[in-house]
């Protein structure tokens, strides 16, 4: 059977939700993960809809593929099917010609998962390694996560406005709003996420972050998290991303996982402060215009 590229309507993006699911391994490369489908959600089902790209093989669904931002496409294959060489081409064309709808003409980049055939077909069709990422891991398996005495209070209708408040305060040219929390949290992954914010001794909101669970037993993700630009420099990174890992472990999550860029000196030294391992750098595939 030939491969197809396919854009979802609702029952196939939960398909598309439910293979990211299952391809989530403690053995597996930083990948795309149903929690970035999540986050995504900010902006609605029917665009998130829009933004997703699946490859199928007889029905049955072999990549995933997110359109995080302009020319950027995050993916990550089916375990079994990463040295697949029918799939690795069909995706590199599909990538190279803007009438199938991936991406568009120009500089673009590509995530994928580091030991896919699909690396190498970029390669050798001109694409090359992009600035490095670092992934970090912190296995949750063994005794409770300790959290720090911060006070750490979970997102409800009631605390949505300190939520935006703090992410955009975290992030320059952020548009995070209300309507996004609502809608995130209406999406069909929050039921098993959660949003937290940290609060210092006068009741200032100085950090948040949000969680997600891939189910139990399966490795969970941190995306995002960010501390409010007034408060930073005293710790709270490492107290919101300690309470990150404990809420995942409470989930059933074998492990806590994020990824930043490698230039982010300050935010990888935050993670590892909260127990996080550094693992090998990663790469997206980079296409110039």
């Amino acid at each position: 059977m030939a491969i197809t590229l396919g854009t979802p309507d609702g029952a196939g993006l939960s398909a598309a939700v439910g293979a990211l699911r299952d391809w989530q391994d403690e053995g597996a490369p930083m990948q795309l993960h149903p929690g970035d489908l999540g986050w995504f959600w900010r902006f609605g089902a029917d665009t998130t809809a829009a933004a997703v790209r699946t490859w199928s093989r007889d029905g049955r669904i072999l990549a995933v593929g997110l359109l995080d931002g302009p020319g950027l496409l995050r993916m990550t294959i089916a375990p079994d099917a990463r040295q697949d060489e029918e799939l690795a081409r069909r995706v590199v064309a599909d990538v190279a010609d803007p009438e199938r709808d991936v991406l568009t003409p120009g500089a673009a980049n590509i995530e994928a998962p580091m030991d896919a055939l699909l690396q190498q077909m970029l390669a050798e069709h001109g694409w090359c390694g992009d600035e490095p990422w670092t992934p970090l891991r912190r296995d949750l398996r063994g005794e409770p996560v300790k959290e720090s005495e911060l006070r750490i209070e979970a997102v409800g209708a009631e605390r949505v406005a300190e939520r935006v408040a703090v992410q955009r305060a975290a992030f320059e040219n952020s548009t995070f709003s209300r309507e996004h929390w609502q809608a995130m949290a209406a999406g069909e992954m929050y039921a098993d996420a959660r949003c937290l914010i940290a609060y210092d001794d006068r009741s200032a909101a100085v950090a948040a972050v949000t969680v997600w669970s891939a189910g139990p037993g399966k490795p969970g993700l941190v995306e995002p998290m960010g501390v409010h630009r007034d408060h930073r420099g005293r710790g709270y990174g490492k107290a919101i991303t300690e309470a990150a890992a404990a809420a995942l472990q409470k989930l059933g999550s074998s492990s806590a996982i994020v990824a930043t860029a490698s230039s982010n000196v300050a935010g990888v030294a935050t993670y590892k402060a909260a127990g996080f391992e550094a693992r090998p750098e990663i790469r997206d595939m980079h296409r110039e215009a």
